[in-house]
């Protein structure tokens, strides 16, 4: 059996689809027995299996300060040219420790700096875990191929790869999963009531960082505007959650003014209520243009709510039947989308339970962590043979 450790070095006080991953996996792993332990950034530790590998988080103080003094070449050159880089860089420092002490065979991240330290360190004779990233940060072709064994999320980004003449005996394409028995479809009135929200409004759910770039909060709001003003009757509310960004607060601003009691931000969501959230909404939706596997959609198909997302080959991909990839890139076509689908119950529900039933043939825990149980032999029996 190998001994597996799972990283993030934001897992303890960021919430995203990185720390999410990290936590499900160690968690999956851990119920079938494996010999695994969870490396987090800060926190305290929960269970057996946690570690808290201190690191210069990127919203510490002391982070702000190095980067105000460093000039910003130099601070690139060595690691640390963004508050989440010094994150990274601080955090693989004293993560190696931790590898050396429990011996670990296999280190699996999806922190791009911290997989590419690690893997130094073992080149170096300095460790002996064999690092696997799992690419979730769209990373360069030019970083990848310093990667020996990388994880390609969906079948689009590896053959990107491919065609651009790269590509490695130790790459693989393994998708993120969900635990499809906690992310199950069902009605939560008592959330909706909580929000404020009556229990027969129809809800437009979405889940993403509230910024404006990639996630394009500020679009999703101008879309929600334009589907009121065409159908002033419509009963519908737009529910977002997600992770603060230094410009949210003033989208939540710009949200409120533009659709006033017809909008809920929640910023920073606790997780383990978001099975109740996506049960409290009718359709879920994501603005952004391009993706690398949003855990939240896997959530949302799971959870058996119709998806509306941009046409896009991996986001069509997750959805299946289950949804509709249209062009989000012009303005009203999420509107029009909208609104058929929530004048149209019966339909909508339809799609819905068929984007649970796409989920959870290719995406639920059991057959998704069964691909990585055999990378992982793969890896570490190497690591074994090298020793």
């Amino acid at each position: 059996m190998n001994k597996i450790c799972i990283a993030s070095s934001g897992l303890g006080h960021v919430a995203r689809g990185i720390e999410a991953w990290a936590d499900d996996l160690a968690s999956a792993l851990a119920a079938r027995g494996e010999d695994v332990i969870l490396c987090k950034g800060a926190g305290e530790p929960q269970r057996d299996i946690d570690r808290v590998v201190p690191c210069w988080t990127r919203d510490a103080v002391k982070t702000r300060l190095l980067l105000r003094s460093l000039p910003a070449a130099l601070g690139w050159r060595i690691g640390m040219g963004s508050g989440y880089a010094v994150e990274q860089t601080t955090f693989a420092r004293n993560l190696i420790k931790v590898l050396r002490a429990e011996d670990v065979d296999v280190l699996h991240v999806q922190d791009p700096f911290v997989a590419l330290q690690v893997q130094k360190a073992h080149r170096r004779g300095r460790i002996t875990t064999r690092t696997i990233l799992a690419h979730g940060t769209e990373e360069p072709l030019d970083f990848q191929r310093q990667i020996t064994y990388l994880q390609h999320l969906a079948p689009w980004h590896h053959g990107q790869a491919r065609d651009a003449g790269l590509d490695r005996d130790g790459w693989t394409t393994i998708p993120n999963f969900i635990d499809t028995d906690h992310f199950r479809p069902g009605s939560n009135a008592a959330l909706r009531n909580e929000l404020g929200i009556p229990r027969d409004a129809l809800v437009v759910l979405v889940a993403a960082a509230i910024k404006r770039k990639h996630k394009r909060i500020d679009y999703v709001v101008n879309e929600f505007r334009t589907l009121l003003d065409r159908h002033p009757d419509l009963p519908a509310w737009l529910v977002v959650a997600g992770g603060r960004e230094p410009e949210t607060d003033a989208l939540i601003a710009m949200a409120n003014e533009t659709l006033g009691d017809r909008v809920r931000f929640l910023v920073r969501f606790p997780r383990t209520r978001m099975a109740d959230l996506y049960r409290a909404a009718d359709v879920f939706s994501l603005g952004s243009l391009k993706e690398m596997m949003p855990i939240a959609l896997l959530e949302a198909t799971a959870s058996g709510l119709p998806c509306l997302v941009h046409r896009h080959p991996v986001m069509q991909w997750m959805i299946g039947a289950g949804g509709r990839a249209i062009d989000l890139s012009l303005p009203g076509n999420l509107a029009s989308a909208w609104a058929e689908w929530l004048t149209d119950p019966g339909e909508s529900q339809r799609i819905g339970r068929a984007a649970r039933q796409h989920c959870c043939d290719h995406f639920s825990t059991d057959v998704v962590v069964d691909q990585i149980m055999h990378y992982y032999r793969r890896v570490g029996d190497g690591r074994r043979r090298a020793a």
